[in-house]
């Protein structure tokens, strides 16, 4: 205990001397569209890029090329365990988050790590305690708190201006799992862990929505629904990888069918600790969906309305009229001004969240702590969305109401 008390600490202030002297050393576990993400909010914000690490020796030599990095690691446990990284991010497959989290905060590297957490509650709330214990910045992506839009929709709540809110309720849609021959790993229990659409998107909404409103969900009442029960295996595609053509074999597996038990598709209503109803709609096989996560917030004097594809307004209704409030600092809440990074009209987008997670990440690891830095997801958020996630998955196999831990 006391060594590894020794390693965790000197992790710390070798972490604190180079922050304020050098680049953070930064490496990516995990190459594929998340990791590249990753890869690049940390350049952006200023970080040096060690390594990578993928799923084989050679295809993390192709992606350290790709991605700027220096080297290669061997595997991702040699990657988060490193002497010569600072921050460990973390895009591997849902199974090894808390290994890899783990063993990072064990040897005093601070980590961002992929959504879920971990596979299952229990080991969610492993890695907080892990964090907390380390004193070391532990952050998950969230990254749809950082639309200037959505910091304005939370301001509006906090300052009382829509009114005692009533009803919460929207929907997380996307069409890259619609068919038969969509596969990849994420469909795999085992890999991905027991609930997919829920754990991967509907999280986002749930943390998104409890970010807004400041109020947390108290229980739900969930069904799940397998809509395609068989298919074709690709376990080698990447996320988002379209199948080859309508009704053709996937590659990967030799075009092998497999069984599908985890959700396509999941209808939740909820009720919060305030007492507000609410209801949200999850699906990964809604054909023309790209990435629609929409939610409205309805108060009593207006409702607010923000859709993640079209991030450059938000839609403010009441009675006797409505606006669209646009990505203008000049007349949005400090708050939100601050991270409108280009003038208005000019977009910005999933990449620019990303950007500002990862730099708001830094700047909580350079101050020491995460205290001064608002809104930044930490292990706490991601340890509440397994909860969430545990309880909607209790809800579907009972058929009733379940309460989320508090």
């Amino acid at each position: 205990m006391g060594e590894s008390t020794d390693v965790v600490a000197a992790g710390r202030a070798a972490t604190a001397s180079r922050a304020g002297a050098a680049p953070l050393r930064v490496a990516v576990a995990g190459t594929g569209f998340i990791g590249a993400v990753h890869a690049h909010a940390a350049r952006r914000a200023g970080a040096h890029l060690v390594g990578v690490a993928a799923s084989t020796p050679a295809t993390a030599a192709t992606a350290a090329a790709r991605l700027g990095a220096d080297r290669a690691f061997a595997d991702a446990h040699e990657l988060a365990t490193a002497d010569d990284v600072d921050v460990v991010h973390i895009c591997t497959p849902n199974h090894l988050h808390e290994p890899l989290a783990a063993a990072a905060l064990a040897t005093g590297k601070h980590v961002v790590c992929e959504k879920p957490l971990a596979t299952g509650a229990a080991e969610a709330r492993r890695l907080l305690a892990a964090a907390g214990d380390a004193g070391l910045v532990a952050t998950v992506p969230f990254v749809y708190r950082f639309y200037p839009l959505v910091r304005e929709a939370r301001a509006r709540v906090a300052s009382g201006s829509v009114g005692a809110v009533r009803l919460v309720h929207g929907s997380y849609l996307q069409d890259w799992l619609a068919t038969e021959a969509d596969d990849n790993w994420r469909v795999d229990p085992e890999l991905a862990g027991a609930s997919r659409a829920f754990a991967d998107i509907g999280s986002h909404w749930c943390d998104l929505v409890e970010f807004v409103t400041g109020d947390r969900l108290a229980a739900v009442c969930a069904e799940s629904v397998t809509a395609l029960p068989e298919r074709i295996a690709a376990t080698g595609a990447h996320a988002f990888e379209a199948a080859a053509a309508p009704g053709a074999q996937a590659g990967g597996d030799g075009g092998g069918r497999r069984a599908v038990t985890t959700e396509d598709i999941a209808v939740v209503l909820f009720r919060t600790r305030a007492g507000v109803a609410g209801s949200v709609v999850v699906s990964q096989v809604s054909p023309g969906r790209k990435n629609r996560l929409q939610f409205e917030v309805a108060g009593a004097d207006a409702t607010l309305s923000f859709d993640q594809e079209q991030p450059e307004s938000l839609w403010v209704g009441r009675r006797a009229s409505s606006e669209v409030v646009v990505r203008d600092p000049a007349h949005l809440d400090p708050a939100a001004a601050a991270y409108a990074v280009l003038p208005p009209g000019h977009p910005q987008g999933y990449q620019d969240c990303f950007d500002a997670f990862v730099a708001d990440t830094y700047r909580a690891i350079r101050a020491g702590g995460t205290a001064d830095v608002d809104g930044l997801p930490t292990f706490a958020d991601g340890a509440r969305a397994a909860d969430i996630t545990d309880a909607v998955l209790r809800s579907s196999r009972s058929g009733g109401w379940e309460e989320v831990p508090s």
